[in-house]
């Protein structure tokens, strides 16, 4: 496969799910010693990363939990946040200044702050009052936020089978392997086709809508400096469809929750537009070993694994670093 370090994809992988006795005694310590709220606290690709999980708290539990931006936090200072809240960051570096300033706003309101980094150094890790390790650039986050918030939920009686899910979670690393393989010639493909495309119109909805809004501005937009419009599926008929033409490059990301029907819609609409319609479901991807009951809530991490082997080979064709930056973290701000 293009540019894939398979050792490397699977040890970083199972350093994240290895984090589980660690998460699961977080959690207990945490349900145990009682809280009112919850703060899952991020920028840019980190915060659109925690919004499925906002958004599975929302369904099954009463629990207060808020996705928010780092710098608007701060910002806003919440009246809610307090002794009895507690605030989870993740950041790839552990550097991210917004949310370094995020963490220390949220330790002076009494709050307890945890940090997911592969950096034990890194300001993130250093300032967190716990800080659960990966191995470096581990990437997505969504197995450490779902084994938290299963766990979490599990604890409060707002998630049957959390057990049976985290034992087959255990096995996710050979699992998203097998997709990066079965992703590999569609994103080939896709790429090729798409060389010239200079604009795309993504949709998504459900606990893909955080992905949709992830990979249009932090890999088209911030790496690929491409020129994109995203739209919740449920929102679809709601303005940003006026921007469809005949050529327009449209971007489908259907998932297995409940807003896949929303979706649907918004596909079949689409089509009666453009010629140029691609359609990644992760229901085309088996998952051996994934209960169907679960399916749903890898979403994420499965459309994750298929669009990364798509950003490598956009890389590619375009001849455009994913690397590369002209503002971000190279201008001052």
């Amino acid at each position: 496969m293009l540019g894939f370090n398979e050792p490397e994809f699977l040890s970083q992988l199972a350093s994240a799910v290895a984090l589980r006795p660690q998460i699961e005694e977080l959690v207990d310590r945490l349900v145990d010693g009682g809280f009112d709220n919850l703060y899952l606290v991020g920028a840019g690709g980190t915060y659109a990363q925690m919004w499925p999980y906002e958004r599975l708290a929302r369904q099954r539990s009463t629990l207060d939990v808020r996705a928010v931006i780092a710098a608007e936090l701060v910002a806003a200072d919440e009246k809610a946040l307090g002794e009895r809240s507690v605030a989870i960051v993740t950041s790839v570096s552990g550097t991210t200044e917004d949310v370094v300033r995020a963490i220390e706003f949220c330790k002076s309101k009494g709050a307890y702050t945890v940090g997911f980094t592969g950096y034990p150094d890194s300001p993130i890790a250093q300032n967190v009052d716990l800080a659960l390790l990966t191995e470096p650039k581990t990437w997505p986050f969504d197995m450490q936020m779902l084994l938290f918030m299963g766990r979490l939920l599990s604890r409060r009686g707002e998630f049957d089978g959390y057990e049976k899910f985290a034992a087959e979670f255990d096995d996710i690393p050979r699992i998203l392997l097998e997709v990066s393989k079965q992703a590999e010639p569609v994103a080939e493909a896709f790429a090729d086709a798409h060389k010239d495309s200079d604009y795309y119109f993504l949709i998504g909805g459900g606990n893909l809508w955080g992905f949709t809004y992830l990979y249009s501005m932090c890999i088209l937009e911030e790496m690929q400096w491409l020129r994109t419009t995203r739209v919740h599926s449920a929102e679809f008929f709601h303005g940003s469809l006026e921007l469809l033409e005949e050529n327009t490059s449209v971007l489908v990301f259907q998932g297995e929750d409940e807003a896949r029907a929303l979706t649907d819609r918004a596909e079949a609409f689409a089509k009666r537009i453009s010629k140029d319609v691609t359609v990644f479901d992760t229901k085309d991807y088996p998952l051996d070993g994934i209960s169907p009951e679960f399916r749903g809530l890898l979403a994420p991490l499965v459309l994750d694994t298929v669009m990364s082997r798509v950003s490598k080979h956009l890389e590619r064709v375009r001849d455009h670093s994913l690397d590369l930056r002209r503002y971000y973290r190279v201008m001052d701000y």
